[in-house]
């Protein structure tokens, strides 16, 4: 069976991934043997569904109407059914409900019942438990989906497990972007690419204003939190990952000269940062980090271990990235507390050092 569908909400790779082709709503009705209407009704939709739309379907349509009345054209539905210009229809709702008259109820080829769709026990006992999961997930501080003030779909099983790599990608950028950007980008590369990825940037987004602000940030007010600093939001998406082939999938987030990118591996999904600046390297993501821009030559490495040893500063994990072009590198150090500004500075004055910049998620 083909199933196409007109939504002006659903993003081309939604569709895709459900097996969908999206088509302009007059081209919908000329294709369509069955028709389902699952809209609301407003003053775009009231009598969307009249004889001259009718009038360009093919004979053999059946329509069938569970969301609202008055979509339809009730009159001019009957009319089509009973002339033959399409084949039958199903309906649940009405214009006026109850409904007891209606030119529908003497046409051959038509079925009615009386608004009975969300009825049933079976159908308020999944209401409910769908209801009770939404609202655990809200006050979790999770995303929720369908909400009506969140522009994005449910995330499906492969972008789910990305969705917190995203958030706290964003809080560790937050720190290493600057105080004055301009342009956030967000790029997904890879397989999740192929989806709708407007939750993976809503979750980017509120990680990184996360660590900007001291009030809630949320996948609601994240965006507007963006508009209101001036900060320009791109997303793009790469489905086939080119010099970043070593990744089935990549996040990255970039503003002006910085960056950072992270994914997941082996069947654990563990999170690991891949690339900072432009500097390939392999550790996990931490509560507190360093990131240590250094000339590339022998005793850096034992000079910036000794600073911090003597400070009594842990490394949990630490790796080392060249540049992908020669002449400096970059130490990419996960410790087990925050390190002082005292020792920061101190860092930052010893000789072969470049920048040092503190990173929190």
């Amino acid at each position: 069976m083909r199933v196409i569908a007109f939504d002006p909400f659903v993003s081309e790779e939604r569709a895709r991934a459900m097996n969908i082709e999206l088509a302009e709503l007059n081209d919908l009705v000329k294709r369509s043997d069955f028709i389902t209407v699952h809209l609301p009704k407003n003053k775009d939709t009231i009598n969307l569904f009249d004889a001259k739309m009718l009038a360009t379907a093919k004979p053999s349509l059946r329509i069938i109407n569970v969301a609202r009345g008055g979509i339809i054209n009730e009159a001019d539905l009957a009319e089509a059914v009973k002339n033959g210009v399409i084949a039958g229809a199903a309906l649940d709702v009405f214009d006026k409900e109850p409904t007891t008259e209606s030119p529908l109820f003497q046409v051959p080829g038509i079925v009615v019942t009386p608004h009975l769709g969300a009825s049933t026990t079976e159908a308020q006992d999944r209401a409910g438990d769908h209801i009770a999961d939404q609202i655990l997930l809200a006050l979790a501080g999770d995303f929720v989906p369908y909400a009506v003030n969140i522009s994005a779909a449910d995330a499906n099983e492969t972008l789910k497990p990305y969705l917190p790599l995203a958030e706290r990608l964003g809080r560790l950028f937050s720190s290493a972007a600057g105080a004055n950007i301009s342009e956030l980008e967000i790029i997904a590369t890879g397989e999740i690419a192929g989806y709708d990825t407007r939750i993976l940037t809503l979750s980017a987004l509120k990680g990184f204003f996360s660590a900007r602000h001291d009030d809630a940030v949320t996948y609601v007010n994240a965006p507007q939190i963006a508009a209101a600093q001036k900060v320009t939001i791109t997303e793009n998406k790469v489905t086939n990952s080119g010099s970043n082939s070593d990744y089935v999938n990549l996040i990255t987030l970039r503003a002006g000269t910085h960056s950072i990118a992270a994914t997941l591996v082996g069947p654990r999904r563990q999170a690991r940062l891949v690339m900072v600046d432009d500097h390939m390297t392999d550790v996990p993501p931490s509560d507190h980090m360093l990131v240590v821009r250094n000339d590339d030559r022998p005793g850096v490495i034992g000079l910036v271990g000794t600073l911090l040893g003597a400070h009594n500063v842990n490394i949990a994990d630490m790796d080392v990235g060249r540049a992908l072009t020669p002449g400096t590198a970059l130490m990419v150090i996960a410790t087990t507390a925050e390190t002082s500004d005292a020792v920061l500075d101190e860092l930052r004055a010893k000789p072969g050092i470049i920048e040092v910049t503190a990173l929190h998620s």
